[in-house]
């Protein structure tokens, strides 16, 4: 965009925690290119949370309008671009109302939480010709992009397998059960919501799209049944204490001031609990899950999800024809109670409530080892902002606009698709307990573009 240019105008759906990041930007560092002129959330009060932060900055406040008029604002509002962070189940319908009224699109991961979705989305695309941006922020991060690098250079020749294991501890991984994560009706589970990241970075990486998913796992862990198991009893009540292990995964929401604010002050509304129990029962997605993966260009991956580890973070090995590159990330290396035996809501937001860990220090470290050679670490530069360094870059691309981006890092619609098939096929094969080609979902116009490409 020109000096000259007028900033474009911007309509934000869903104003919880993870909509701040997009309200910052566009009242802050890119006010310039953009501007927010009309928001909407189910829930008021957390617009309002958000209309009192603007006030005190002297900011003028964008127009709220209903959820279910998305279409409506942004016709009457001169909307260019719909930023979508609601609830994933509703992300389809948000996507297409905004398309059909002329709008482009920036939508968190995951794209959609269905098959439906998934036709829905790419019909809409096919009908209005417009732009929608996939918020893959994990593909702008310093050490993923470095693995990229290498794979693309062919350092290691031509991949033959992937071994990817994500670790969630007691902390981060714990939330996904606390809150509306824990219904797959509204999240497709962490395979979809969580695991959608993981899932594009290995199609980015490869340059390849998936085949085939088989898939294993159970809630093992978390949950009534499990809790049960291991003689934890009832649910105490919100504020009580119970035993050593209940009390540390209780939250207690008055100890973070945006989440109070946005959250528990908020239950009026629409009575969502933002620190629901994580043994309860009805939770209905995994905490350990474990896949292969055949890929287009004949690779194979082995992925695994543990969602209550003792510590944070992946391990990444991809075999080539000439050697290996291993990638290796502790992003927090342990999980350590406060004084009252409970944690913090996010120790990632104040990583000077984390004690170090000597034996599994924060960092991360790629090491390129070819045939008949010794290994070589290779230097990863240093990030800025959330997400492994991610989120500052994504922000200034989708702000400001994609500069020189010979690695692909911008992410559009159909990479959506991509990645969102994984955990699609594999929650078919966790109900079926056989593999699924990817060719056997009804993905629609959005099917040959990704079974027959790249």
């Amino acid at each position: 965009m020109s000096a000259l240019s007028s900033p474009l105008r911007y309509a934000l759906v869903g104003t919880g925690s993870r909509a701040q990041m997009y309200i910052d930007a566009l009242t802050g560092v890119h006010a310039e290119v953009g501007r927010l002129v009309a928001w909407s959330d189910t829930n008021p009060g957390r617009v309002g949370v958000y209309e009192e932060r603007l006030r005190r900055a002297g900011a003028q406040l964008p127009a709220r309008f209903a959820p279910d008029e998305v279409g409506e604002a942004v016709r009457r509002h001169a909307v260019d671009r719909v930023i979508v962070t609601p609830p994933d189940a509703r992300h389809a319908d948000v996507v297409v109302a905004a398309l059909d009224a002329g709008a482009d699109v920036i939508v968190e991961k995951p794209l959609t939480t269905s098959e439906e979705g998934v036709r829905r989305i790419a019909e809409a695309v096919g009908r209005t010709g417009r732009r929608v941006t996939v918020t893959f922020n994990y593909r702008y991060s310093p050490r993923n992009t470095a693995l990229k690098r290498v794979i693309a250079a062919g350092e290691i020749g031509e991949v033959t397998s992937v071994h990817f294991e994500w670790l969630l501890d007691t902390a981060h991984g714990a939330d996904y059960f606390r809150r509306w994560h824990r219904d797959k009706a509204t999240s497709g589970g962490l395979l979809v919501h969580k695991s959608s990241h993981h899932f594009d970075l290995v199609n980015w990486w490869l340059d390849a799209t998936p085949t085939r998913v088989y898939a294993s796992g159970g809630l093992r862990f978390y949950g009534a049944d499990a809790a049960a198991r291991r003689g934890l009893g009832p649910r105490p009540e919100r504020g009580t204490t119970d035993s050593p292990l209940r009390d540390a995964f209780c939250l207690d929401l008055r100890r973070e001031p945006m989440y109070k604010a946005l959250y528990l002050d908020q239950e009026h509304h629409d009575g969502y609990r933002r620190d629901q129990d994580v043994f309860d029962p009805g939770i209905t997605i995994e905490d350990n899950l474990s896949l292969v993966v055949d890929y287009s260009q004949g690779a194979t991956m082995s992925y695994a999800l543990n969602a209550h580890a003792p510590w944070e973070g992946y391990t990444v090995g991809v075999n080539g024809t000439r050697g290996r590159a291993e990638l290796t990330v502790v992003e927090r290396g342990s999980v350590l109670l406060g004084e009252d035996g409970r944690v913090l809501v996010d120790p990632s937001a104040h990583p000077d409530a984390v004690a170090a860990d000597a034996a599994r220090p924060v960092g991360e470290r790629l090491v390129v080892q070819r045939h008949f050679d010794v290994a070589q670490e290779v230097p990863i530069p240093a990030g800025e902002g959330g997400h492994g360094g991610g989120d500052a870059v994504l922000l200034r691309d989708l702000f400001a606009g994609v500069g020189d981006d010979p690695l692909g890092h911008a992410a559009s619609w159909r990479d959506g698709v991509a990645s969102v098939v994984v955990g699609l096929a594999a929650n078919r094969s966790l109900d079926s307990g056989a593999a699924v080609r990817v060719d056997q979902l009804d993905l629609g116009a959005a099917g040959p573009l990704v079974t027959t490409a790249p």
